[in-house]
């Protein structure tokens, strides 16, 4: 099964950002040239040139930010959402009596400073999902402004300024903030996702899914095969249906237009459908969601589910590898979503 370029290498940047809306599928015969620019925006300085571009273009356009935002607060832990660059969400996560507080993929650090110094807080650490410029810009003058501040990701990424390296499992304590990291490869080698734990404030656990899961999509396999993709969506489907969903990017009323393509009977996805776009008519943020509700009209995590495959997937094979089926439907998902996003 064809993936993205090898050791680590995808697709075509073009238009605001290398993540899993705005890097291009390539064109026949562009697909050597596709992986060469695609390290050279991941490896090196022109990578970060081109971020700064997307910066500077989006405090023009959106000096208040792309969307409305609204702050959620369970009993001393507040959940901050900064809107940043186009579409993108950095978060900051507080404790609200320790007045400390840690920032998940920085992309703005000037909108992260503002935000810091309005709730009047100490940053502690950086949480990076993964490499892409458009979650770590902010790494390097956050931690320069903090200088106690850590930053951590993992060390498969090529996380900018990295000092405190994660693995799979591994918590990250600030106050009354556990918070636990994620292996979930595949839209990088390296990506993590971040689960904040409900239990010691008695409130409902937070998913920070960076590039891995948005509302009703899920990010491009750029460094991996679908099964593995498939692996690290079936990590998070293995969390609590209340469990809280902050996505990296606000892509939902797009995202739920092409569910509502490969699943036009489905009702709960039209009534998600019918409040993003009041939402997003007064330019609104759609986060957060739930894995409840992502189960039941996230087609990319509902690969199990018999109406998918039979509509879209090849089926179970005659030795009845059920993994390899929902790898292959994952694929042709998200094949069909990249042709919808070009019409």
């Amino acid at each position: 099964m064809k993936s993205g370029c090898p050791k680590g290498a995808a697709w075509l940047p073009s238009g605001t950002g290398a993540d899993a809306r705005t890097l291009t599928s390539p064109r026949p015969g562009t697909w050597k040239g596709a992986c060469l620019l695609y390290s050279l925006y991941t490896r090196t300085w022109l990578g970060y040139l081109f971020y700064r571009q997307q910066l500077r273009r989006a405090r023009n356009r959106y000096p208040k930010g792309h969307s409305k935002t609204q702050p959620r607060l369970f009993n001393g832990v507040k959940v901050l959402p900064i809107p940043v660059l186009s579409d993108n969400y950095s978060y900051l996560i507080i404790d609200t009596q320790a007045r400390l507080a840690v920032v998940v993929d920085p992309s703005d650090p000037r909108a992260v400073q503002a935000s810091i110094e309005k709730e009047g807080v100490t940053l502690v650490a950086i949480l990076c999902t993964h490499k892409h410029w458009d979650h770590s810009g902010g790494n390097r003058d956050l931690s320069r402004r903090h200088r106690d501040c850590r930053v951590y990701g993992s060390p498969q990424d090529g996380i900018p300024y990295l000092t405190h390296p994660l693995c799979h499992q591994d918590v990250v304590s600030v106050g009354r903030l556990q918070i636990r990291a994620l292996a979930t490869p595949g839209h990088t080698q390296g990506h993590l996702v971040y689960l904040l734990d409900g239990e010691p404030y008695k409130g409902p656990s937070c998913l920070f899914s960076g590039d891995l899961l948005f509302l009703s999509g899920c990010g491009r396999t750029f460094e991996g095969t679908a099964e593995t993709m498939l692996s690290s969506l079936d990590t998070v489907l293995g969390l609590g249906d209340d469990t809280l969903l902050w996505p990296g990017h606000e892509y939902a009323e797009e995202n739920l237009g092409f569910a509502g393509v490969v699943e036009p009977e489905n009702l709960a996805r039209e009534r998600k459908m019918q409040w993003v776009q009041r939402q997003r008519m007064e330019r609104k943020s759609t986060c957060p969601s739930t894995l409840g509700e992502e189960r039941a009209y996230n087609p990319f995590l509902r690969t199990h589910c018999l109406a998918l495959q039979e509509a879209l997937g090849p089926g179970p094979g005659p030795t009845g590898d059920d993994g390899c089926s929902r790898a292959q439907l994952l694929e042709e998902l998200r094949r069909l979503k990249d042709t919808h996003k070009s019409k």
